[in-house]
């Protein structure tokens, strides 16, 4: 009774989804605010995932119901007895909706060191769900867009045949773009070279080689091969110094250890260092990543800085600081929380100032504060990884991929990161190994 005065009984299996993910995400909203730091970090982090994989598959069942009335009631039919090759497709769309809807539980049961099958298998009918959605819903809007200036009814019997023929080619196009879209993730990371202009910097530093990278995603999709192959490339580059700017895991150490040893193997000659990612926290296990890296001989910037010169030259460096993730403090993970002031505590006037903002929102904000940084780094955008995703990645980020010149003294250089995250494809984007040579302005 009480179900039917409020009509939601009435409402459509789309509008109940709707409200079934506003629920999820107002209470993952409502546990942020009210849990205490004091409850322990595991429970959190337990809590963060049943939540997130809730909210994930709320808003996943709204596209499944879309796609599956359009692929499968619009191709087959509404009435009457399906036949044999009807119920296999509809069997077949079943399991690949079912599959997608099991990605992210991969996630969470299926990380070793070298990615499961059904995790690669799970991700990839994601990434196939994304690109047939986006097409579907474009040429749904095209087809009421004609039946609107439609004005008579032969014309309302061709927009209804071209419905079906808009379906079948939002099909083919999300075949096309998938496979060119696996092929070109599993390719080697790019390496690319880009000289950049810093103040300040010393003659005995002028020509240092830094690379950088960001957004592996050791995890589900990501193990130790790619990661070894990583490793291998940077190596061959001969680098002054290699910094990690977040998103390194998807996982705890107990589950990647073995994963992450290529990292052992990283030559540096002046160091190696890392600053967190939001991916990083979703783990619950920082510390553990930070204690495993040093173990490694990696330098964790836990809202603090090194001073990198050479050994010959001890008088001239560069402030290399690295920030902790904006979502940190969201996450109210103990200990954890952007603080530009305290990574930049005791650096020098006279020094260059090189910063490590996973996000570049991070940046910006950093920015705003101490305009006099030099040069920030940052990943996070993946360059969008798969469209139609990059069109919201360019639209929510100040700094999106490639160099951008803030100000006169300041730059601001965003990766489009070396690995992927869970879907293993990438459309109108490549993994990169950046190679940045530092020179006199």
């Amino acid at each position: 009774m009480t179900v039917s005065m409020f009509g939601f009984g009435r409402l459509s299996a789309e509008g109940k989804a709707g409200i079934a993910s506003g629920v999820v995400f107002f209470s993952m909203l409502i546990s942020r605010t009210l849990i205490s730091e004091r409850v322990d970090k595991n429970t959190r982090a337990s809590l963060f995932r049943v939540q997130f994989v809730l909210f994930i598959n709320s808003l996943l069942l709204l596209g499944s119901l879309y796609i599956w009335k359009r692929v499968v009631r619009r191709l087959c039919g509404a009435r009457g007895a399906p036949s044999v090759p009807q119920r296999c497709w509809r069997l077949l769309v079943l399991l690949f909706l079912t599959l997608v809807h099991g990605s992210y539980l991969c996630m969470f049961f299926l990380v070793d060191t070298e990615p499961h099958w059904l995790s690669l298998l799970s991700f990839s009918c994601l990434g196939i769900y994304v690109i047939l959605l986006f097409f579907l819903f474009l040429f749904g809007c095209l087809t009421r867009l004609r039946r609107l200036l439609s004005r008579n009814r032969g014309g309302e019997d061709a927009v209804a045949g071209g419905s079906v023929s808009h379906i079948v080619l939002a099909m083919i196009l999300t075949a096309i773009l998938a496979v060119y879209g696996l092929v070109n993730a599993a390719q080697p990371p790019r390496v690319i070279e880009v000289e950049i202009p810093v103040e300040k910097l010393p003659e005995s530093l002028n020509g240092l080689r830094l690379v950088l990278l960001s957004d592996i995603h050791l995890g589900p999709t990501v193990g130790r091969s790619k990661l070894q192959r990583i490793v291998t490339m940077v190596n061959e580059l001969n680098p002054d110094v290699v910094v990690i700017v977040g998103d390194l895991t998807d996982s705890q150490v107990s589950r990647l250890r073995s994963a992450a040893e290529p990292l052992g193997q990283m030559k540096a000659r002046l160091g190696s260092y890392f600053a967190t990612g939001n991916h990083d926290y979703y783990t619950a296990d920082v510390e553990g990543w930070f204690e495993l890296l040093q173990s490694m001989g990696i330098q964790a910037l836990h809202n603090s800085h090194a001073k990198v010169f050479r050994p010959e030259q001890t008088q001239d460096w560069i402030c290399l600081a690295g920030i902790d993730d904006l979502e940190a403090r969201m996450l109210r993970y103990p200990g954890h929380g952007m603080d530009v002031e305290k990574a930049l505590s005791g650096c020098s006037a006279e020094s260059p100032i090189i910063l490590l903002a996973h996000q570049p929102h991070a940046a910006k904000q950093a920015l705003q504060q101490r305009p006099d940084i030099s040069l920030v780094l940052s990943g996070h955008t993946h360059a969008g990884q798969l469209f139609p995703l990059t069109i919201l990645a360019f639209l929510m980020n100040p700094f999106f991929c490639g160099l951008y010149r803030v100000s006169e003294h300041t730059m601001v250089y965003v990766t489009p990161g070396t690995g992927h995250y869970g879907i293993p494809m990438r459309i109108a984007s490549h993994s990169e190994i950046t190679n940045i040579i530092l020179k006199r302005a």
